[in-house]
């Protein structure tokens, strides 16, 4: 997936993530997603993980809905920005694959 940052964000996004709220990583865990990377190159976030579940779409909004999750959106929020060409951010942004290797 990808999404866009504002350049001026990039510092604090990487101070939050090199400490990440303990009630995050156990969602995480919870909503059955491991493997879970972020990577930045200039203006642009690229994140990676495995699911092992069953329902992505359910597991997603049980996250989206926990009240931690939602207080650890909102330290973010203002650091987004549409990615070119879109009028609005829209969140992580899935991207096609195109070649895998297991």
């Amino acid at each position: 997936m990808v999404r866009a940052i504002k350049p001026e964000c990039i510092k604090e996004y990487k101070k939050t993530h090199s400490d990440v709220w303990p009630e995050i990583l156990e969602r995480i865990t919870n909503c059955k997603i491991k493997n879970y990377s972020v990577f930045a190159q200039d203006d642009r976030l690229f994140s990676f993980f495995e699911y092992y579940g069953e329902n992505f779409e359910e597991d997603t909004k049980i996250m989206r809905e926990n009240s931690i999750f939602q207080k650890w959106e909102k330290v973010h929020e203002h650091m987004f920005m549409p990615l070119q060409n879109r009028t609005k951010d829209e969140g992580w942004i899935e991207l096609e694959e195109v070649f895998r290797k297991e």
